[in-house]
Parts: C-alpha cells; structure tokens; sequence
C-alpha cells in the first residue's frame, strides 16, 4: 500500500473531497444499506440479544479493570505451551521485533491474514524497507494492495470499489505480484474470486513465514482465535513453518467459556451470519500440526495510555465488528479514507486520537466527524456509548485551546455572565426583537456560515417572552432586574418537597 494516514488533511476538509465523489457514495450506499438491513434481520432472530450485549460489555470491561493480570496469565500459557511472548510498546518496536523474527528464518516473504493492528503500526511498509515483501491474503485486503490503496472500511477494506473497478484493477496489477489475471476476465463475482484463489494458491504453497492479527487471546489457556470468511486465514495460519501474531493487549478474555458470547455476537453483527464460516484456534505450537515455531507479539501503542481515561476507556472493549460503520450518516457519505486512518467511522473517531492523541490537526478534528444521532451505539455488540466519548474528547480538544476554541471560549464565557444578569438578558432581548429586521440571513465567518449554508436562523418574535407575559398574563411575575434568578416556593399543587430516588 502507499504512504501512511499521517498527514492528511483534517476531516472536514477530507470530507468535502469525497462527499462529491458520486461513484464513491453510490458504491457505500449500495454496500452499508445493504448490510445494515442483514444485520438487523440476523440480530432479531435472538430473543435475548440486549443480554448477550450486556454479557460481552461486562466481561470487556472486566478484563480491562484487571488487564495486567491477564496479560501475565496469558503469557505464562503460551510460553508453557510452547510458543515464545514479546512485548511491544509502540509501533516502532512491534516492526522491529517482527522484522527481525522473519530474517531469522531467511525468508524474504511472508504471507498475511487480514489485521488491523498490523495496518496500525505500518507493518506492511516497515517489512518492505527490510526487504521483505507481505502478502495480503483476505479478499479485499488484495485488491487494496494491488490497487495501492488504503482500507476504507473494517471489515470490507474495498467497499469503496465496485465490481468494474475491481476487474481493472486484477487485469492491471495481478501480474506485478504474481500470477496474473485470467484473460477475458470479467467483473462477475464468481470470475474475480476464482481468480484471486488462482493468484493466492501459489503463495500460500510457497510461504515459510505467516502473519496474522486475532480477534480473542483466551488468558487461561494461550489460545488464540481468528474468525474470517473466506478461509484464507486458515491457509495462513496452517502452512507456513513459523506464524507471527501482532495483537493488541486489549484482545485478552479471562477464560474459555467468555467464547461463547463473542461467537454469537460478532458474526451477527458483522456479516450478518449465525455462525462464523471459519473460526481458527490455536495453542503454541505441535509437533504433527501447524507451524513448527510461534511467536506473539503483544501490542500497547496507546492502549495503556487509553485504558487510563475512565471514560475513553470504554472504546477499548471494541470487538471490530464494524456495525457502528454501516450505520453512520457521516460515514456513509464520506467513506472511510476522510478519517485519516485504518480505525474509520465512530469507532476510529473515539479510538484514534486516543491512541495517536489529538497532536495533529487530523487527530484533533476527529471527535467533531459525528452529528451524535447515537445510532452507532444502538448497534455496538458491547455497548460502547461512542456518543459520549465524542463529546468527552471534544472536551479534551477544546481544553488544548487554538484559535477557534480560544473564541468558543470567550462567547460562551460572555453568555455565561449575561445569564447571570437578568437585567442584561432582557434589554438585549429588547434590542435584539426590536432590531431584528436588520439581522442577516447568514451568519458572518466561515464555521459559522457552514450553518447557516443549508438552514435558515430562526426568526426572532416582536417581543420577549417575558414582555408578553406580563402584557398577556394577569399577575405574572414582576420582572427581575439584577442577580440571579430565584427559586420558586412550592404552592399547594406542586409536588412535595424532600429527597426523591
């Protein structure tokens, strides 16, 4: 893939690129409306789907509470069963450390499930400056790869290409990585499949290293689990002499039986399928099966940093389901590259700039990428309330200052002291009915204008409320002139007073 997230424009300015784009909003019309609604049928079908929700939130936030014991567990039990633990602190060390295993073995290859830790740390592009070329193998991680592309979505990395785009690409690219396309090949599903098998059956015969991320690290046993639908992980995960796991500390579950609820909520909520086609599990390694040497790579790169904000932490607990994407107004009409990195959509928006932090002027303009209508929570499999770590890390940005939260600051400083002065409030409100023929249609300044480009202000009445309360309302309360405003004391119909629950 070329170049990396880094650098890109800040979202607004992304998003207006690719809003205009007809052939990109057409292609995630067709794609998320068309899975959102199989999700919906596939969830309805079990009736107790919002305890299943509850169960996998409570076990997430569980493990997160105690993350340091399970870590240790975890890597006692796959040392014991015979593969080998390394801990990375960040992106830098997780692609040295991977590096340096595979030209341990003397390959020059190796063959890749779909990650997206791996494309987090840029793993990609740190094994080619060694000399070392990956293989993706997941369907749409392909085409992205031949196209020189960057994901745009979490689970259907190409949903922004459709079928015609696809054959181009295959007919073009194929051959620069291997064996080319089909001649005559046309943008039929079942011809771009068959020929993606053609061109990835000869690497996966031919690899010695394999690389993969995983869904679940079982803590008590050193299991580790990846689900896909396509099999090709099973090839990656199977023939390669030596396999290289770079997951996030953040994958952990206790126990075993935590299983059961992720493999009923995930396919679901994901592809919309009862159970997941393929579902890979292994344990160190074995003599007669598998590959012969395993190393786990364990990732932090922000995740420490992340779990100790009591708030933000919740986005952790993410199962990568994607659900929260195909929902999304704001995603589906400006795709998944304005987002500036491979986490896009609601989950990116709370889960990026914790990991990266809002230094940059992307970062920091991703917990604005939302209208917080709360439909990504309705969907999230482990209730991440992703609406209130928006308005959290909006906080957090705006707390950093910069021109336009340094004048945020000021208005809502200045309404705060009119508020508290009733007298000020109510000659301005005179003034402002009074002159409001005079008042523009538009807003003045450029984010304000954003507004007022699509909407009409609201008209201002003749008069104040209050002045029409008194006009209209025999014995209505005398207008205060200064100071705060007072309670009202309890007449005989009010509620009565005292603590209520």
């Amino acid at each position: 893939m070329s170049g990396t997230f880094i650098g890109m424009p800040a979202f607004p300015a992304a998003a207006r690129s690719a809003v205009r784009d007809e052939r990109l909003r057409a292609n995630l019309r067709h794609a998320t409306h068309t899975i959102r609604d199989k999700r919906a049928r596939a969830v309805a079908e079990l009736a107790d789907w919002a305890e299943l929700r509850e169960a996998g939130k409570r076990i997430k936030d569980r493990t997160l509470r105690h993350l340091d014991t399970h870590l240790l567990q975890l890597e006692e039990a796959v040392t014991a069963a015979g593969g080998t633990v390394h801990w990375a602190a960040d992106a830098a060390e997780a692609n040295r450390i991977v590096a340096d295993l595979v030209k341990a073995t003397g390959e020059t290859e190796v063959v890749k499930v779909k990650s997206m830790a791996t494309q987090e740390i840029g793993l990609n592009e740190a094994l080619e400056a060694e000399g070392i070329r990956a293989y993706e193998t997941d369907l749409a991680e392909l085409i992205v790869q031949l196209g020189e592309d960057r994901p745009s979505h979490i689970l259907v990395p190409a949903i922004h290409r459709n079928r015609g785009e696809i054959r181009d690409i295959f007919r073009t690219e194929m051959g620069r990585w291997g064996r080319p396309a089909p001649e005559g090949l046309s943008d039929s599903p079942a011809e771009l499949a068959e020929a993606a098998r053609l061109h990835l059956r000869e690497k996966f015969l031919r690899a010695k290293v394999g690389i993969s991320g995983a869904n679940f690290m079982v803590a008590e046993t050193g299991t580790l689990v990846v689900v896909e639908s396509e099999g090709n992980g099973r090839m990656c995960l199977t023939l390669p002499e030596t396999l290289i796991s770079v997951v996030g500390v953040e994958k952990v579950v206790p126990r075993w039986r935590d299983l059961e609820v992720f493999l009923q909520t995930l396919p679901r909520s994901s592809t919309a399928e009862r159970m997941n086609p393929y579902t890979s599990m292994w344990t160190g390694t074995a003599d007669a099966d598998g590959p012969r040497t395993f190393h786990l790579v364990l990732l932090d790169n922000g995740r420490t940093d992340t779990l100790a904000d009591e708030v933000g932490r919740q986005a952790l607990r993410c199962i990568r389901c994607s659900a929260c994407l195909n929902v999304c107004p704001v995603y589906e009409r400006a795709g998944g590259h304005a987002y500036g990195s491979v986490y896009p959509g609601p989950i990116g928006a709370i889960l990026t700039p914790q990991l990266r932090g809002t230094a940059s002027e992307v970062d920091a303009s991703l917990p604005y990428a939302s209208s917080l209508c709360g439909a990504c929570y309705e969907v999230c499999p482990v209730a991440i309330d992703i609406p209130e770590v928006l308005v959290h890390l909006r906080e957090k940005v705006a707390d950093r200052g910069g021109k336009g939260h340094r004048l945020e600051k000021a208005a809502m400083k200045a309404a705060g002291w009119v508020l508290d002065h009733p007298g000020v409030l109510a000659a301005g409100e005179r003034v402002a009915s009074r002159t409001r023929r005079l008042h523009p249609r538009k807003l003045p300044g450029p984010g304000a204008r954003q507004w007022t480009d699509h909407r009409d202000l609201p008209a201002l009445p003749a008069e104040p409320f209050r002045d029409w309360w008194r006009k209209n309302r025999a014995g209505g309360p005398a207008e205060p002139t200064s100071g705060p405003v007072d309670e009202p004391t309890s007449g005989p119909a009010d509620e009565p007073t005292g603590d209520r629950p």
